[in-house]
């Protein structure tokens, strides 16, 4: 409900501030303003202050106006592409095959590493003096403890970890005392470390370390009990109904965006990595990349979200 209200206010704003006439496309598919979703992560503020000067520098390259919107959920952002009210969006990996399936998007880059999409792993944890020191210990105790997941739509904290779970025969609504969604990576963290829930499921690149760094966890009050094969990474999407033409230049925009903006881009990488890779820089990604996590995603049984 909290995603669907916030979705509405999303697209109410767009609509009151002319937005659908600006971003309106022409005869050839080319928006007079460019409008992008982005998923704000744990600190939304700081997300917009980020994502300024690559908004002054797209328009610059593009030569179009450039309006980013800053949401703190997925849902909302998939919301929004599918009513046309943006024209491209950041998406998580899970997020993205979601939205797909209406098939009105297509990705145009992921961040990569030596040519190949950087890859990051899901992590189930505990409070260190919890007395669980492994998923059997969790096995064994699982009616009397409690979970929280992020983001319905997240990847790395839900997908995963509940394939995961109901592979080892524990099925996340009905094997354990009480399961529910935190909300973000962040609240996931802090929830666990408070207290008010047993066992948390978190991102690695935007997890513990994170928030131990920040000052808001003791290093050492949590332990990771299970770590994820690798995952791709978030991918930037489109709708397909751009201009292909335009498309591209969009598309390279984030292809050169490393070389032509080191500075910019680092402090872009800081927001969701604690010690990004000094080569990260985007690659091209097509749909078929993403077919590991559609496997995942028709493997798990009742998973109820918002498409």
């Amino acid at each position: 409900m909290r995603a669907f209200i916030t979705a509405i206010i999303l697209i109410s704003v767009l609509a009151s501030t002319g937005c659908k006439d600006k971003s309106a496309l022409d005869e050839n598919g080319v928006p007079g303003k460019l409008v992008i979703g982005v998923f704000g992560g744990e600190n939304p503020g700081r997300t917009q202050s980020i994502m300024e000067p690559i908004r002054k520098y797209m328009e610059k390259k593009l030569g179009v106006e450039v309006e980013m919107h800053i949401v703190n959920d997925y849902t909302t952002v998939l919301e929004a592409l599918h009513a046309k009210k943006i024209h491209m969006a950041y998406l998580g990996p899970f997020s993205y095959v979601l939205a797909a399936q209406r098939k009105d998007i297509e990705p145009i880059a992921v961040l990569g590493l030596y040519g190949q999409p950087f890859m990051y792993h899901s992590n189930i944890f505990v409070r260190a003096n919890s007395g669980i020191n492994s998923m059997a210990d969790v096995k064994a105790k699982s009616k009397s403890l409690t979970l929280c997941f992020t983001d319905p739509a997240s990847t790395s904290g839900h997908l995963i970890p509940r394939s995961y779970l109901s592979s080892i025969g524990l099925n996340p609504d009905s094997a354990f005392k009480e399961t529910m969604f935190a909300g973000s990576h962040a609240a996931s963290v802090l929830t666990v470390a408070a207290g008010k829930v047993d066992m948390g499921c978190v991102t690695d690149e935007y997890g513990i370390d994170l928030m131990v760094k920040k000052g808001l966890v003791k290093k050492g009050a949590l332990k990771v009990i299970w770590i994820s094969d690798p995952i791709i990474g978030s991918p930037i999407v489109i709708r397909k109904d751009i201009n292909k033409d335009f498309a591209k230049k969009v598309q390279q925009f984030y292809l050169d965006f490393a070389k032509d903006q080191p500075e910019i881009f680092e402090k872009y990488l800081k927001v969701y990595y604690v010690q990004p890779h000094a080569d990260l820089a985007y690659i091209p990604v097509a749909d078929s990349a993403f077919n590991g996590i559609r496997k995942i995603v028709n493997g798990v049984k009742d998973l109820k979200l918002v498409k």
